[in-house]
């Protein structure tokens, strides 16, 4: 079906159910001590709201940032959402402390019947969100821009379970794929979603999601990879290399991310990079990306999904670091899977934490440490020699078979409590598990404290699931 078609079928559809979707593009400037904000432009996207309009606040206490939408008459809370960003992340590193720099960014709700003012909050030094922008923003301004851009190509569905009001919705994008690939594209995408719910909690919970795929076209194969002096162009301008990480994939150009995104009914976003170097990121309520050729895709995918969708922190801390060093006096962080354990009675998921488990939990750190070195030295050699990416497969092989024995082993392995290492620091910080698909490339499931996170973010989405009722013996 063409996108043109599909675009004026949903529209009516459900354009007596929802008001469209109004977007603040803005720019996120500054570096690691100050930063500003200042309007870009206001926009009504093509598509209506694929929310549901009674589920508009969000009280997981997520993010590194939160903005409000409240009516600027009566200062009623319409919408919240919790999330963070590129510039949240870069502002930790070293870069940051020398120079200034500009990311784009957007705030996207229900598209309200009068004005409202839009409050942007950032955590402070102890987590507690203080607000650092607001504008008034009003829905009939003459220079809100209701148009919309050339289509991006046919949007395709992957899962459809229901209404977007009652779903979650997921939206894959295509980067670095030719016309001539977009076959590819499809069944890419069709393998990595089949990954992912595969996965619990996703699989048990495959009902509450639709899925869409969407890919516009590129002029060459492939995206950027700048440290290998590959240069390219993709309509969505993915590249490796972020933050000088070769593995870390983003796209810094929000206007295409957007643009793109704005034809298809979304609240998460996942870019599938054309390429088969290992790689992908994922930035709480952002996007997540993964290079869809990679022998690790399927992991990456799940793994960076968990950190887009849930905000799940990372749980692994002997990689080589791209920010900086924690402070020495930690406050707890927000995501619910890592804690700095100032007091093991208030551990965050103490409910979860297996009867008479120890809190710190011991487990033998010292020997993971040091094979984690030997891994983190030969990878650095593949890498700084160019060796194909069939070395660094084997080597990953190895690691991932040496750790999935070692952990699984621990006389702890498969309980819950309080695991030093976590947060890329490896003393300090604190997971709920020996091992996790958040920790380790290891083929084992998320752990019981992220599942609980995962599930948690469905609810708000989707509404919450049917109790299970228990059959008798």
């Amino acid at each position: 079906m063409r996108a043109s078609l599909l675009l004026l079928l949903l529209t009516a559809s459900t354009a007596l159910a929802a008001p469209r979707t109004f977007r603040v593009d803005y720019f996120h400037t500054g570096n690691a001590t100050e930063e500003r904000f200042s309007l870009q432009r206001l926009v009504v996207e093509p598509l209506p709201w694929p929310g549901h309009l009674a589920r508009t606040v969000d009280e997981t206490n997520l993010g590194k940032y939160l903005f409000e939408v409240r009516d600027r008459q009566t200062n009623r809370l319409l919408y919240s959402r919790g999330f963070a960003s590129i510039f949240g992340e870069w502002e930790t590193t070293p870069e940051a402390k020398e120079v200034h720099r500009t990311f784009g960014e957007s705030l996207r709700f229900p598209t309200p019947d009068r004005p409202v003012q839009v409050i942007l909050k950032k955590r402070d030094a102890q987590n507690a969100f203080r607000e650092v922008w607001s504008l008034v923003v009003d829905p009939k301004d003459p220079f809100v821009d209701p148009s919309s851009p050339p289509a991006p190509g046919p949007l395709f569905k992957l899962v459809e379970s229901g209404p977007s009001s009652d779903k979650v919705d997921f939206l894959i994008l295509g980067d670095g794929y030719t016309e001539a690939e977009r076959p590819k594209f499809e069944k890419d995408a069709r393998r990595l979603v089949d990954t992912l719910f595969a996965t619990s909690p996703f699989k048990e919970r495959k009902g509450d999601f639709n899925v869409w795929g969407l890919m516009p076209a590129a002029a060459q194969s492939g995206v950027s990879r700048p440290s290998t002096g590959v240069h390219r162009r993709p309509p969505l301008g993915s590249t490796y290399d972020a933050f000088g990480a070769e593995r870390y994939i983003l796209t810094f150009d929000n206007t295409a991310l957007r643009e793109t995104a704005a034809f298809a009914p979304y609240e998460f976003v996942e870019i599938l990079v054309n390429g088969n170097t290992y790689g992908g990121g994922g930035i709480f309520n952002l996007f997540s990306t993964v290079a869809a050729d990679s022998l690790w895709a399927s992991y990456v995918f799940v793994h960076e999904f968990g950190h887009h969708f849930a905000g799940l922190a990372d749980e692994y801390y002997t990689s080589a670091p791209i920010y900086g060093p924690a402070p020495a006096d930690r406050v707890e962080p927000w995501e619910k899977n890592v804690t700095a354990l100032k007091d093991p009675a208030q551990l965050k998921w103490k409910d979860l934490v297996s009867p008479g488990t120890p809190l710190p939990t011991p487990w033998n750190q010292a020997a993971y440490d040091a094979h984690a070195l030997q891994v983190q030295q030969r990878r650095q050699k593949i890498r700084s020699e160019r060796k194909p990416e069939a070395e660094m497969d084997a080597l990953l092989l190895s690691q991932r078979d040496w750790e999935e024995k070692f952990l699984g082993t621990q006389k702890v392995s498969g309980k819950v409590g309080a695991f030093e290492g976590a947060h890329y620091e490896s003393k300090g910080f604190y997971r709920p598990q020996a091992d996790c698909l958040m920790f380790t490339r290891d083929r084992v499931p998320f752990c019981a404290v992220c599942q609980r996170g995962i599930r948690e973010i469905i609810d708000l989405y989707a509404g919450p699931s049917a109790p299970q009722t228990r059959k008798s013996p």
